[in-house]
């Protein structure tokens, strides 16, 4: 059957449809209304290694707010679905990542429990037609929605666009080495027995 999930939710706001696989080859299909938005999914997917389908309708004519923070819930709650009884992972995930001047740090535990530790100074109110302030606010929706303690350090950097797709690239990788199998584990990592 595959760790996969399939999500739909419906608002005033915003209509999205989502299709995510934890095992996939990077394949995705991106449309959010917001051109540098779909580019960081695209992004995520990509070197994540998920399969992953976004269709969102968004109220843009009022801002880009429900559209990204709506869509990080909706992720949260694929990846949640996907992951299962999280039986034989690895659970933590972390990467450092660097992209030109940029260099972000991502840690994360898919322990069940939501925390976003966020540390990125962004200084432009936008990047393309994507409000930079949008970036903790989708990243707090995922972590919530998908139940990850989750951490985000900018490290260095000063171009925009390469912090912000610094922290989608780090956010995959570690997210993918956190759902990866390890074969000595049995059951889940933890010591209560549950996640």
């Amino acid at each position: 059957m595959g760790r996969n999930a399939s999500i739909t939710r419906k608002t005033k706001e915003t209509d999205i449809k989502t299709r995510f696989s934890i095992d996939g080859t990077g394949k995705s299909d991106i449309s959010t209304g917001i051109g540098f938005f779909d580019h960081m999914l695209d992004s995520f997917a990509r070197h994540g290694l998920f399969d992953l389908t976004v269709s969102v309708k968004g109220d843009l004519h009022v801002d880009s707010h429900h559209t990204v923070e709506d869509t990080g819930i909706v992720l949260g709650q694929a990846i949640k679905e996907a992951a299962g009884s999280k039986e034989g992972i690895k659970r933590f995930g972390e990467c450092m990542l660097p992209m030109d001047e940029a260099l972000v740090l991502c840690a994360l535990d898919l322990s069940g429990r939501p925390y976003l530790m966020y540390n990125i100074n962004l200084t432009v109110p936008r990047v393309g037609d994507f409000d930079t302030e949008m970036l903790h606010e989708f990243f707090y929706a995922i972590s919530y929605s998908a139940g990850i303690n989750l951490h985000l350090k900018m490290l260095d950097g000063v171009n925009n666009h390469h912090i912000i797709e610094a922290a989608f690239k780090a956010f995959a990788k570690a997210l993918d080495m956190a759902l990866g199998y390890d074969k000595r584990i049995t059951g889940v990592l933890s010591t209560k027995g549950s996640l």
